[in-house]
């Protein structure tokens, strides 16, 4: 049977380019499916903004998993989930993989902060996990999987927090050692120099996934060419909900009436729509209405 692990697994070692974008619930996830996006990554960031608490592991993994299985069942492409450092030591990383694994996720990705982690872009560098304490999160979260197909992405930190190139390679080499499927290299540069050079100087070892929010500039094409596996959109659909929302509640605010604001927001019929209330109608045609006119014919 071909599971959203697998169909993750094909995607991430296919010599294709991938595009993965952000979704925080199931709504966004529904929308991002529709899209023609075939996998979604379920942003740490934009969980947590949505939740309206900070990227600091403020939002706890139960409440993490508790959304991820909402988009699970609003999604039928393969969810990506943003672990953060896996909400602790190798124990939590374990028993956060067997719960997201149980919810519907087909992967996580962790990284090497320690816990409890702030935002990579946030003001002042992270601060990394050792290396043989990472590995050991990495071993445990791909022994604590039932199915060998579900996906672990180990993503290093070492550029955002200014330790060069030689230690991002040293420490993917053991992530990969360690059981990782994929490698993230992420980076806080404006330009992609970086991580194309990290890209070139990895080889084939495994896939190699970046996440160019602030090298926004850079061609998607250069990507390709560079052989990257996969690209995350990772926050772009919760900025353009912030950007939507505060704009109509600052026109509503002045205006004090409906008129200029109703023709710009979706009509409640594709409210309707992405909620398939039809499924919902379709259902009661088949068990309401059947067990109605059983009752009157009885």
């Amino acid at each position: 049977m071909n599971t959203k692990a697998d169909r993750l697994r094909e995607l991430i070692a296919s010599p294709a380019l991938t595009f993965i974008i952000e979704a925080h619930n199931g709504l966004s996830a529904h929308i991002a499916e529709e899209a023609g996006f075939e996998a979604i990554w379920a942003s740490g960031l934009t969980i947590a903004a949505s939740l309206g608490v900070r990227d600091c592991n403020e939002a706890s993994w139960t409440q993490i998993v508790d959304v991820v299985e909402f988009m699970a069942d609003a999604a039928s492409v393969p969810i990506l989930v943003d672990g953060d450092t896996g909400h602790g030591n190798f124990n939590n990383a374990r028993r956060f993989v067997r719960k997201l694994e149980e919810r519907g996720a087909a992967g996580v990705c962790l990284e090497d902060k320690t816990f409890p982690k702030i935002n990579s872009f946030v003001d002042g560098a992270p601060q990394l996990a050792d290396v043989d304490e990472f590995c050991g999160r990495l071993r445990a979260a791909a022994d604590a999987r039932r199915h060998d197909r579900f996906v672990i992405v180990a993503r290093t930190e070492a550029l955002v927090a200014g330790r060069g190139h030689d230690e991002a390679l040293r420490r993917a080499e053991a992530y990969w050692r360690a059981g990782a499927d994929a490698i993230l290299i992420h980076s806080a540069q404006v330009e992609a120099d970086e991580v194309v050079a990290f890209r070139q100087a990895w080889g084939e070892t495994l896939p190699v996934i970046a996440v160019p929010t602030k090298y926004y500039r850079t061609q998607t094409e250069v990507f390709r060419q560079r052989r990257f596996s996969a690209v995350i959109w990772a926050n772009h659909l919760l900025r353009a909900c912030i950007r939507a929302m505060q704009l109509t509640a600052a026109q509503l605010r002045h205006d004090e009436c409906l008129h200029r604001i109703e023709p710009a927001v979706a009509p409640l019929e594709e409210v309707f729509r992405l909620q398939r209330m039809d499924e919902l109608h379709q259902a009661e045609r088949v068990y309401l209405q059947a067990a109605t006119a059983r009752l009157r014919t009885a």
